[in-house]
């Protein structure tokens, strides 16, 4: 029988509610506990690396979680499930992608509901997570157990405050979906992320600024003053107000500067020829997040930099 390592990293899945609100406080072990019939499909062993919601999550329980998974790996396990707070999940799993080459399977999972809560979401999640897991044709790669089904770490995203099928692949779609003894395989899961070469501390400092109706370069020039590198989430094909253009366009060649879109699918593109239009930041050495959401395309930056890397390698 495969042995699966859980590793808890807190989130509502590991939560409990209180009179001053729910906060994580099961372990990894209570959590395999709580889903017996997790032991008819692999063997479980349990490790907790932090004890926080998804929403305060950090580069130390990042790493911390990346530590767990490769000793895992290194103690002979067969596939690992990562448990952590849904806020920041598709995020996590992206910033585990670009920091570990596992031997076999990583799949992260969560929960919407507590395991407490009517119609909790805890124990299927975890099941599927687990099968995940267990399955060979998904080694070496990370991936997002939520709902029956199996997302890539690069494509997935959270699109509900707290609907269960909240993790979504917009214009892409599951990896897989599960059913009661069967999985269906749609697409390969394995991504072209870069393998970067990370360890503690991050001091690389990559703020995010929104273009919008009337938005000029005064909250950019704020940010620029202690940026290694920014993030610009721009509107449609990765396009930013003319006036925030310029300014963009003018500091492009000292700082690294990536352009996102806020549309939740659908790539960058240089198509318009403006101040402010992708073809113009183009020109000027601004690089693009292709179809990267805007809270992973500055992790992938940040990472970049904290390893030496040149951005431009990878960034469209």
């Amino acid at each position: 029988m495969p042995h699966i390592r859980v590793v808890s990293c807190g989130g509502t899945i590991a939560s409990e509610p209180s009179s001053a609100g729910a906060a994580p406080e099961k372990t990894a072990t209570d959590l395999v506990e709580r889903v017996p019939t997790l032991e008819s499909y692999a063997t479980l062993s349990a490790v907790d690396v932090a004890s926080v919601p998804g929403f305060d999550a950090d580069f130390e329980s990042i790493f911390a979680a990346r530590d767990a998974i490769e000793d895992a790996f290194d103690a002979g396990v067969d596939g690992v499930v990562v448990t952590h707070g849904t806020d920041t999940l598709a995020d996590v799993a992206f910033a585990l992608e670009l920091c570990c080459d596992p031997e076999g399977p990583v799949v992260v999972t969560g929960a919407q509901r507590r395991f407490d809560e009517p119609g909790s979401d805890a124990p299927s999640n975890l099941l599927t997570a687990v099968r995940a897991a267990t399955d060979s044709k998904f080694d070496g790669t990370v991936t997002v157990a939520f709902d029956d089904e199996l997302h890539r770490a690069r494509d997935v995203v959270k699109t509900h405050t707290n609907a269960l099928d909240t993790f979504q692949s917009p214009g892409k779609g599951p990896v897989a979906t599960f059913t009661r003894e069967t999985v269906r395989s749609h697409r390969e899961a394995t991504s072209d992320l870069p393998q970067l070469d990370l360890s503690l501390p991050v001091e690389v400092r990559v703020p995010v600024v929104h273009s919008g109706v009337a938005v000029d370069g005064t909250l950019f020039d704020r940010a620029l003053a202690d940026a290694d590198g920014i993030v610009v989430e721009g509107t449609g094909l990765g396009n930013v107000t003319g006036a925030l253009g310029e300014r963009l366009a003018e500091v492009a060649e000292d700082v690294p500067i990536v352009v996102s879109s806020r549309c939740h699918a659908g790539p960058t593109e240089p198509v318009y020829g403006t101040p402010g239009g992708a073809v113009t930041l183009d020109r000027a050495g601004v690089l693009f997040a292709g179809d990267l959401p805007t809270s992973k395309a500055r992790l992938l930056l940040t990472f970049c930099l904290a390893a030496g890397g040149d951005p431009a390698s990878v960034f469209e």
